[in-house]
């Protein structure tokens, strides 16, 4: 067979209907979701999509003809595709054309500079080099179904075999993904992460106060807390600073936190933290917080630094390693996880708090970030906090699975918009972003107040199966301020989109998708836990020292 014949046979091999649905997914793809995009991955992006649509034209075709439709004349099919070969080919030229102007109404949001080009050839060859390359595996599939369908039709009935061979293949195939490659990147994932998570910044050494965990006075080992913990234990505001900005007597905030390597289980992790906190004064503060961190371990500066300012100091945090993954990998991975490891903590620490005198024992709050926010959000069920309840909690950044969010988001006030909800009469929980809103609901604040802060551009909190087929409620009506308003949802493509967000959710400046800035946790922890002797000057003089 010549070379030429054999690319004829290839090209007659596609389905049409398959080809112009890819193009149209294709086209689709460029358009913006909710983070800028790098041409790279906007191109396996639009490859995927690409992948996808043949597929569905595939399947369209396949059930026209399962339900024995008639197909159209000769002559009118000829000329159906020559009018849909022209108007799908402007609407792809027409696309990678406007690239550049839709990535750019994202970056122009997120004070980003402009991109002179979207590199659109470039994200073209790239889509359709992976997008051959996913239909290509698709094919090798389906030939393995053939060949395992001729062997059973000796058997079986034809359309008995046919279905048994699909699913044979396919347990194989998955069965292959599981245990080889996906158990395989885990386990290389695993490895590079916990490497990571063994080394330490520059500048951070052992500290030499005896109340900070991990010296040599300390219950909690230093060489069995993370990198991030270590990060935690070592940085923050010192007595001195918080002196220097508050104009009066300041104390050394408190931090509290164990390793993942500090005890085997997350039980005697919990009750190491509660020995270190009791060992340090921590209940002798005013203000306690039991935080959840990330996957990674890492707690926000931007969230418990500004928390130290507010009281001067006067405060304990602790908190307890479950992870090293990244968060999007834990959630993918085991998302119970930071719940567990939550609730454990807050059962350890809220079971001696309580038995305190409650005039002499700390206000009790919850915070916690992305998977943080995840775990911290249930820890404490409500017969819990009927009998003795804390104070409230400050949450950032809540991931998609995230239960408690999503019960107060659909319950939400009908005049408020999904990325900005009000819930009830605004006394014990209120939502805020960027910028502050959280004088929408009113002054009025009931004794336990609940702030979650999120932006309408992160993928980790506005990501949902859903997407697939169902427009989300965040685009109805009137939008976020940080939403491309040439953002559109569609089916199966916008999926696609808003998953590739997530691993990039980090990846734009702060104040933006998944990075908080410390002036929203300012604006919470003040609602939230009211400091006292603070004034409206010190707000803006505290948000002015972190911005510089």
């Amino acid at each position: 067979m010549s070379r030429q014949s054999w690319f004829r046979r290839l090209g007659a091999s596609f389905s049409y209907v398959g080809l112009v649905v890819a193009a149209l997914c294709f086209s689709a793809s460029l358009s913006p979701s909710l983070l800028p995009r790098h041409y790279i991955v906007q191109g396996l992006l639009s490859g995927l999509a690409l992948a996808v649509g043949y597929g569905l034209g595939v399947l369209v075709v396949w059930l026209w003809c399962y339900l024995e439709l008639r197909p159209p004349g000769a002559k009118i099919e000829r000329v159906v595709k020559r009018l849909t070969t022209v108007g799908v080919a402007l609407v792809v030229l027409l696309a990678l054309w406007r690239a550049t102007v839709w990535q750019n109404s994202i970056r122009e949001l997120m004070e980003m500079q402009p991109l002179q080009s979207a590199y659109a050839p470039y994200v073209a060859l790239i889509a359709v080099v992976f997008g051959a390359i996913v239909i290509g595996s698709a094919r090798v599939f389906a030939k393995s179904c053939n060949l395992v369908d001729r062997q059973l039709k000796r058997l079986l009935p034809r359309r008995i075999s046919y279905v048994l061979s699909a699913t044979v293949v396919g347990l194989i195939l998955l069965t292959v993904a599981n245990k080889l490659i996906a158990k395989q990147a885990l386990i290389a994932a695993d490895a590079v992460f916990l490497e990571i998570d063994g080394l330490v910044d520059d500048g951070i050494e052992q500290p030499t106060d005896a109340r900070a965990s991990g010296s040599a006075e300390s219950l909690i080992a230093w060489d069995s807390i993370g990198r991030q913990g270590k990060d935690f234990i070592v940085t923050g505001p010192t007595a001195e600073q918080l002196k220097q900005f508050s104009g009066r007597e300041a104390l050394r905030p408190l931090r509290v936190y164990v390793g993942l390597g500090s005890r085997d289980s997350e039980h005697e992790r919990a009750q190491l933290a509660l020995k270190e906190l009791r060992r340090v004064g921590g209940f002798d503060r005013s203000v306690l917080v039991v935080a959840t961190p990330t996957g990674t371990g890492w707690l926000d500066p931007g969230a418990v630094d500004t928390l130290e300012f507010l009281h001067a100091g006067d405060t304990a945090i602790v908190s307890m390693q479950y992870s090293y993954l990244p968060s999007w990998i834990t959630i993918l991975v085991d998302p119970n996880r930071s719940r567990d490891s939550a609730r454990i903590l807050f059962d350890a620490i809220y079971g001696h708090w309580k038995t305190l005198p409650q005039d002499s024992r700390p206000r009790l709050y919850l915070h916690g970030l992305s998977l943080g926010a995840l775990g911290s959000e249930t820890c404490a069920d409500l017969f819990t906090l009927f009998e003795d309840p804390i104070q409230g909690g400050v949450f950032s950044g809540p991931p998609f699975p995230s239960t408690e969010w999503a019960a107060v988001t659909q319950g939400r006030n009908p005049d408020s918009p999904a990325w900005l909800p009000t819930f009830r009469d605004g006394t014990m929980v209120r939502f805020t972003g960027k910028e502050n809103s959280l004088d929408q609901a009113g002054e009025r604040w009931g004794p336990m107040r609940f702030v979650y802060v999120q932006h309408a551009s992160d993928p980790m909190t506005f990501f949902a199966p859903e997407l697939l087929l169902q427009e989300p409620d965040w685009l109805a009506g009137k939008r976020g301020p940080d939403v491309s308003p040439y953002l559109r949802w569609y089916p199966i493509v916008t999926f696609l989109q808003i998953a590739f967000d997530l691993p990039m959710a980090t990846s734009i400046p702060t104040g933006y998708g998944h990075n908080y800035a410390p002036a929203s946790y300012i604006n919470a922890w003040i609602e939230v836990t009211e400091p006292a002797e603070w004034r409206a000057g010190d707000t803006e003089r505290l948000k002015q020292l972190f911005a510089e």
